[in-house]
């Protein structure tokens, strides 16, 4: 699992049937720190997260699969929560 924060929404008017219903994001992968990760990525979203949230991410294909309900689809990644504050010790 990774940090993220949603940096964006993505429209598609075609898209795999099994996607039908569930919102894409465009999700930026971020460090501990808060800081940027690597690039942003296309992540669906299982949580009804919006622009703006720092969220979970799942980054394998069946976790993310299963955590969107939809098993045996193409997914590779998943918002799978919300995150409302991160504390480190």
């Amino acid at each position: 699992m990774l940090i993220a924060r949603v940096i964006g929404e993505v429209v598609a008017t075609q898209k795999v049937e099994s996607h039908h219903g569930r919102k894409a994001l465009l999700v930026q992968p971020l460090n501990l720190d808060g800081s940027e990760r690597g690039d942003a990525v296309v992540a669906l979203d299982a949580v009804d997260a919006g622009i703006g949230d720092r969220v979970l991410l799942v980054t394998e294909g069946f976790s993310a699969m299963t955590a969107v309900g939809r098993p045996n689809t193409p997914i590779d990644m998943a918002v799978i929560g919300v995150i409302d504050h991160v504390e480190l010790t």
